[in-house]
């Protein structure tokens, strides 16, 4: 049998999938992040969810309690989804570094956000002690405003290449 507080964690645990789901609906950009929607979402289910206990002042402690914990898991899947979009660029950014050849375009999108971005590897070199390095310029496009940066990865002894400046 399901008590009254199972099934209220239940609740909360359903609001804050649908949170998630739906913040990836909005703008990635501005007051209407996909981080901002989850934590008002989060927020307000939390809140709702935590009128449901106790009396009085144990009720308002509730209210505030359930509408902070729910800030803060719905901020939390906003953010990871967003962390998204960082993973199409790491692992193109790895690819286009390893295999790709000077001056050739290697592009990724986040089929979610729509974010997109390229990394192009413009010059290959053997540092000093050994290392092998490559200069890249890359570009991420975010709502329609595309920001572009220039930097150097190194390869690692295990294969990763790591960004030194």
């Amino acid at each position: 049998m399901i008590t009254r507080f199972k099934k209220s964690v239940l609740a909360f645990a359903l609001l804050a999938l649908v949170a998630g789901g739906t913040s990836g609906c909005t703008d990635p950009n501005g007051p209407f992040s996909k981080q901002n929607i989850g934590t008002v979402v989060g927020a307000a289910g939390g809140g709702a969810l935590g009128s449901r206990f106790g009396q009085g002042s144990g009720k308002t402690a509730a209210i505030i309690g359930g509408t902070l914990l729910g800030a803060f898991v719905g901020n939390e899947i906003g953010s990871s989804l967003d962390r998204a979009d960082m993973a199409y660029l790491g692992q193109t950014q790895q690819k286009a570094l390893e295999s790709a050849p000077d001056n050739s375009q290697s592009a990724w999108r986040n089929p979610n956000s729509q974010n997109a971005g390229t990394v192009t590897p413009v010059r290959t070199y053997q540092a000093g002690n050994g290392q092998y390095c490559r200069e890249f310029q890359q570009t991420i496009t975010v709502g329609g405003q595309t920001q572009s940066a220039y930097g150097t990865a190194c390869r690692q002894p295990d294969g990763q290449w790591q960004v030194v400046n």
